[in-house]
């Protein structure tokens, strides 16, 4: 494929791996720098449409940012792509200012993310795997631009770009030895398996976690299905609160992110653990309160059905045809419960996907730490051998570069600012 494009080809300047937040902000912030010099766009997403955690968008959840750290206003408050220029066009500003709030309701943030997508629907290919990444080499063996290849309904097809950047988002984690099946879900798939359920009358549901979204599928099990009981699982003594303080929220400003990047490895390793309580396995407060409220009037009605299983692990579990028996250690004990479920979700986080199993023969070109990690420059460009000029970015599976707001919302529209401006070089 690369001969038919011919010796030199570029047919975009960068192309982006896939399509949700992260690079919906970069293809924004090109478009707002597109008066400094256009530089032209392809991304590829492998979903059949703008989606972001719809399995998670549970009536009523709020973010866990403010809107004013959308795709866009941190770094440039005047754009049209702001959360506030999609209330004004869907007519809704007094009605959200009236709200007094400053944390959107999930549904209603992911709806804005898809308002602004939608401002770029001819330039991103849907339904669209990136297969392969090949080096393009020119007469010196130095690789100036790359070919990516990309399967749809099952034809390839190839295009030629001199940058990309991946930003192929979270993979969902099970705990070793755990498979996905139809009475084992990861909490990601939450709602379309709640749907499957409903059709029938379950009587009970273990969810396993410590996390926001642990909680969240708890309360919403307990909603959902008034009968049944929900039994919550986890190794602390309760679910613990999110650090959402001022000062420690401080830790997601774009100068906070500057010291970090330039901190020596040990500083870096300490503030991390530090502040994983901002993000990590933490629960909202008011999210905490309302299920404690919960078990209480239970505990006064006498009718139980939201059971907490402190300082606890699941040893193991297996499904039958019509149920899942769940074995849930008591840690202080050693002694052993067997619930019996009609489902267990895992709410047991995410992971970043692996930049390297898509970079194929073009990683061997990229520099690594002393642990074997990519380097990464402050501009979130993989630092490469001198015989690869290609840039190559992450959005993602940065944290050991640029710490715990690698993965989340929080800087999100200033990294995409700046991955703007380095890729105009890469022209």
């Amino acid at each position: 494929m690369s001969d038919e494009l011919g010796p030199g080809a570029v047919t975009a300047d960068v192309v982006g791996i896939g399509f949700g937040p992260a690079n919906l902000a970069l293809a924004i912030a090109l478009e707002d720098r597109s008066r400094t010099g256009a530089v032209t766009a392809r991304f590829f997403e492998k979903q059949a449409e703008f989606g972001w955690h719809r399995g998670m968008l549970i009536d009523g959840a709020t973010m866990q940012v403010p809107f004013l750290k959308d795709l866009v206003t941190p770094r440039e408050p005047t754009s049209r792509f702001g959360f506030l220029s999609y209330l004004h066009a869907k007519r809704r500003m007094m009605d959200f200012i009236n709200r007094k709030s400053f944390f959107p309701l999930r549904t209603e943030f992911h709806d804005y993310l898809c308002w602004a997508a939608e401002q770029f629907a001819d330039r991103v290919d849907y339904g669209s795997e990136v297969v392969e990444l090949r080096p393009v080499k020119d007469a010196d063996g130095v690789t100036r631009s790359v070919d990516v290849d990309v399967r749809r309904q099952g034809a390839l097809s190839t295009v030629r770009t001199r940058a990309v950047v991946l930003a192929s988002g979270l993979e969902p984690v099970l705990p070793a030895g755990v498979e996905a099946a139809d009475r084992v879900w990861h909490s990601s798939e939450l709602l379309y398996q709640a749907e499957k359920a409903a059709t029938g009358e379950p009587q009970a549901f273990v969810v396993v976690g410590a996390g926001q979204s642990a909680a969240e599928a708890v309360g919403f099990l307990h909603d959902r299905f008034p009968q049944a009981e929900v039994h919550a699982v986890f190794a602390r003594y309760g679910f613990s609160v999110a650090d959402d303080s001022s000062f420690a929220n401080q830790v997601f400003d774009p100068v906070a992110l500057d010291q970090y990047f330039d901190a020596p490895p040990e500083v870096k390793e300490m503030l991390f653990d530090y502040h994983a309580n901002t993000n990590y396995s933490v629960v909202d407060d008011d999210l905490i309160r309302d299920l404690y409220d919960r078990v209480y009037r239970e505990g006064l009605s006498g009718t139980r059905r939201l059971h907490v299983h402190r300082v606890s692990r699941v040893r193991g579990h297996s499904s039958g045809a019509d149920d899942v028996r769940v074995d849930i250690e008591f840690l202080l004990t050693g002694a052993v419960t067997t619930v019996r479920a009609d489902a267990v979700v895992y709410a047991t986080g995410y992971r970043p996907g692996d930049p390297l199993a898509l970079l194929g023969d073009l990683g061997g070109g990229c520099l690594r730490d002393e642990r074997g990690r990519l380097r990464v420059g402050r501009d979130y460009r993989v630092q490469t051998t001198e015989d690869v000029k290609v840039g190559i970015f992450l959005q993602g599976s940065t944290e050991h570069s640029h710490g715990i707001s690698s993965s989340l919302l929080s800087n999100t529209a200033v990294r995409a600012g700046e991955i703007a401006e380095a890729l105009e070089a890469c022209r």
